[in-house]
């Protein structure tokens, strides 16, 4: 898994990029209650709002973390928007995008990098 300053996990599966958030990020949002998650076949630059989360604290936005097409979306989100806390590393994916070149990754921090990050 690679890490994001803006508290996102990117895990590669096959030719995609799967993408989530922290469970450093889920403690911080609080109870979520509702994720809206864009449509597959979207198309997105690095730094664009992709994803919308609600809790009982704030609204916050999740941005691309890397140009590419959104291939997959995680619908048990929709239903149960509480998935981001229970299981943020696992089941509370949000999206699978396929990406040009998986080499932009290695930019990303390692699990050790990001625990001195957020310590």
């Amino acid at each position: 898994m690679k890490f994001t300053e803006e508290h996102e996990w990117l895990r590669v599966e096959g030719e995609h990029v799967v993408v989530g958030i922290t469970e450093h990020a889920a403690e911080q949002l609080g109870d979520v209650v509702f994720v809206e998650l864009p449509e597959p076949e979207t198309k997105v630059a690095k730094g664009d709002e992709i994803v919308v989360i609600e809790s009982v604290k704030a609204a916050s936005d999740i941005l691309a973390p890397v140009e590419g097409e959104i291939v997959e979306i995680n619908d048990a989100l929709s239903e149960n928007p509480a998935l981001v806390n229970e299981d943020p590393l696992g089941e509370a994916w949000f999206f699978k995008m396929k990406i040009e070149d998986a080499g932009v990754l290695d930019g990303f921090m390692s699990e050790d990098e990001y625990k001195d990050f957020i310590g």
